[in-house]
């Protein structure tokens, strides 16, 4: 046997030779679709310095809101419990039968 040949006969012969290959094809396969996952969802948006509000099933009883302000991120959830607090009345609005809303200012000389 020469020093210089690349495999030996013993090598050429054995089949798990070729699973160190595969192996090697699965790794970049496995980082590619996790890039490709990641653009897909815009985990870079997340990621970045903007503050952004995202609003799932507005309107509906299962509505989330996710407001991210500089660092911190805060999740809400709808409920059905009536907020109460302090406050003043600022108007009332209206919903046409057509699917308008009409928005009337309170009067505040009122008080």
């Amino acid at each position: 046997m020469s020093k210089f040949k690349l495999f030996d006969e013993e090598d050429s012969t054995d089949p798990l030779s070729s699973v160190a290959n595969l192996v090697d094809v699965m790794l970049v396969f496995s980082v590619a679709l996790m890039v490709a996952l990641v653009s897909y969802l815009q985990v870079p948006s997340l990621l970045q310095n903007k503050d952004y509000t995202v609003i799932t099933n507005p309107g509906q009883p299962d509505m989330e809101i996710i407001v991210k302000e500089g660092e911190e991120i805060k999740h809400y959830e709808a409920t059905d419990a009536t907020g109460a607090g302090q406050g003043e009345l600022l108007g009332q609005a209206y919903r046409l039968p057509d699917g308008r809303v009409v928005y009337v200012p309170a009067d505040n000389d009122k008080q």
